[in-house]
């Protein structure tokens, strides 16, 4: 039996027409209905329909269907999405666990001294393909094309660029060499993010397009500086979005800024690349969600911004205080120029309630039209 025979089919006549139209909205000026939610849901799809975590990730079409499947009970977005933070790294020799509770996690790092860094060369197109992340995702999209072709939108990331880097040789090694070796720290960045923009170069090939996610997630305010923040992960997500661009992947991007980004946001904006089809999501600031006044006050004017309703709200039993923190703030972020989204300040956790995720789509329903009321 093969997975879509677990799913009844979803309803692309009354829910999924009027989801994508409202997809659609802030990047066509065209606005309908309503603010859209997106709060990120990963493996709290497979929980909420009965499976594990660890299902979720070891089994990805069964996960990317669940994604779908639960995206129409909430009302949320018409496209499915599976990932998880270290796509690539496999194909450079790391080898990643399975987890009951977690994503896949590195079983360790494959270098441990400097100079054994000059040695490493990132992946060539011609070595990917084929490789067990290209399958990956070729077999996931294959199955999205085949049993949700609604829903497809095939997505190549990097993902956590600093942070991926430093899998390669252990995130404490990797930031001490940001201050003791910033040549060594660049250049086993760059080994992970060229082999990243190689594999999508792969799948532009094949689907003709590759949404980008990518994000600074390991650089943020609780471990770099300001400067820091700009030199290991601004400027490098420029980079990657610019070499994926110019191979034939995007134009979408997500760019998700995870994390305490307390006062490095402001080198984003004079760092990143901004196509008409992307969107800005930043984490926190400090320890509270990232005030979406000031996301809308410094990025409106040159992309889509989702504002954030804490994580940790989504798993305490009271649905009435994520409607009211969604409601404040949809009427913050509702009028920003380029569209915005009420999202989650992260994924959604997997054992979110019910009941919360009900409570994001019932605000935006009842706050979330565009325009100043």
């Amino acid at each position: 039996m093969g997975y879509e025979e677990l799913f009844p089919t979803n309803d692309l006549k009354g829910w999924h027409a009027n989801a994508a139209k409202r997809f659609a909205s802030p990047f066509v000026d065209n606005y309908h209905d309503r603010i859209d939610v997106d709060p990120i849901i990963l493996s709290n799809a497979a929980v909420q329909c009965g499976f594990t975590i660890r299902d979720f990730y070891e089994k990805p079409e069964l996960g990317i269907h669940s994604v779908g499947y639960i995206s129409e009970l909430f009302d949320l977005l018409p496209v499915t999405h599976w990932f998880f933070s270290l796509p690539w790294i496999r194909d450079l020799g790391i080898t990643l666990e399975y987890k009951d509770t977690l994503p896949p996690v590195s079983t360790g790092p494959i270098i441990s001294e400097p100079e054994e860094v000059e040695k490493l060369e990132s992946i060539p197109k011609d070595k990917l393909k084929g490789g067990s992340t290209d399958t990956l995702f070729h077999n996931l999209y294959g199955y999205v094309q085949k049993n949700l072709p609604h829903t497809l939108v095939p997505i190549s990331y990097g993902f956590d660029l600093a942070g991926a880097g430093a899998e390669l040789c252990g995130v404490e090694n990797f930031i001490m060499w940001t201050f003791t070796e910033p040549d060594i720290a660049h250049k086993l960045q760059k080994v992970y993010v060229d082999t990243s923009i190689n594999g999508a170069d792969l799948l532009s090939d094949t689907y003709g397009m590759a949404m980008l996610i990518v994000g600074s997630v390991l650089a943020n305010n609780d471990i770099f500086s300001d400067e820091q923040v700009e030199e290991f992960s601004a400027k490098l997500m420029h980079y990657y979005v610019d070499q994926c661009f110019r191979k034939g992947a995007g134009p979408q991007i997500f760019y998700h800024l995870c994390g305490n980004h307390e006062t490095d946001y402001k080198v984003f904006k004079k760092n990143l690349i901004w196509s008409p089809f992307n969107v800005l999501h930043i984490g926190y600031m400090g320890q509270k969600e990232f005030p979406t006044q000031i996301l809308k006050e410094e990025f409106q004017d040159v992309t889509t911004i989702m504002g954030s309703v804490d994580t940790k709200l989504m798993i305490q039993a009271n649905p009435k205080k994520v409607y009211d923190r969604a409601k404040e703030t949809l009427l913050a972020g509702r009028d920003a120029k380029k569209g915005y989204i009420l999202g989650t300040s992260c994924e959604t956790p997997p054992y979110t309630i019910p009941g919360q995720l009900l409570a994001l789509t019932r605000a935006a329903r009842d706050f979330g039209t565009y325009g100043t009321w």
